[in-house]
């Protein structure tokens, strides 16, 4: 099993993403007039930059991308630090804009991505160096209690209206129930990133975290990505 997920992992996390944007493409047109429309756009962002972030593969002596070896470009832990652990959060402060009715909600997430989006930016700013070569836990867990706060505004909105009664063919609520599981399972794995690190030889410290971390990862995104996929197919177009 660890052989099979070491040598198969990006396939399968990869696939079950383009799975959900090309099905999201499919049905573009049914979400048009909702927000979920930008939650489409969203899943081909994803699929581009995850796609963009295996550049790594080609940094390798008589590789295309060779010349990236020895400088700060050579990991791809800037790219997937921006476009994920701060980009995504933007985006679904933004969506959670436009799906909540509350004012109240809206500017508490408001205020919370500003001040995240500060902190992040000064943060990378302070540890300039280290942006390339770790991932960093305090965006992360940042970046997770704003999705938290998204969620949880979204889900007592719908308990305090008439929406309770048919949540389950919202394709709001599967967003907000996937994303919710996927950052409490993944959140508590950034606090052992320290032995997801190379030793002098370029290889991975602890293959055992690291087989580890992709089973965790592989599975959540699994779900997250196929929830996604059958919400679109399944629910029905809201008025947001």
């Amino acid at each position: 099993m660890d052989e099979f997920i070491k040598q198969n992992y990006g396939f399968i996390a990869h696939g079950v993403e383009f799975l959900a944007a090309v099905v999201g493409l499919i049905f573009y047109e049914k979400y048009r007039l909702t927000a979920v429309k930008y939650f489409i756009l969203f899943l081909i962002y994803l699929s581009v930059c995850d796609f963009i972030n295996l550049y790594t593969l080609f940094v390798k002596p008589d590789e295309i991308l060779d010349f990236l070896e020895g400088t700060v470009f050579e990991k791809n832990y800037w790219w997937a630090t921006s476009y994920w652990n701060i980009g995504a959060i933007l985006f679904f402060s933004f969506f959670y804009n436009k799906i909540l009715k509350g004012n109240g909600f809206k500017k508490f997430i408001k205020i919370s991505t500003y001040i995240f989006l500060i902190f992040s930016l000064i943060y990378i700013a302070l540890n300039k160096e280290e942006f390339f070569v770790r991932f960093f836990p305090i965006i992360s867990i940042l970046g997770a209690i704003i999705i938290f706060q998204c969620a949880v505004f979204y889900f007592i909105e719908i308990l305090r209206s008439d929406k309770i009664l048919t949540f389950y063919k919202s394709m709001n609520f599967y967003i907000s129930l996937a994303i919710f599981i996927w950052w409490l399972i993944i959140t508590p794995i950034v606090f052992y990133d320290v032995y997801y690190s190379y030793d002098i030889e370029k290889s991975f410290k602890d293959w055992d975290f690291v087989i580890l971390r992709r089973e965790i990862y592989l599975f959540s995104n699994i779900f997250m990505y196929l929830t996604y996929t059958f919400a679109l197919i399944w629910c029905k177009p809201e008025n947001d």
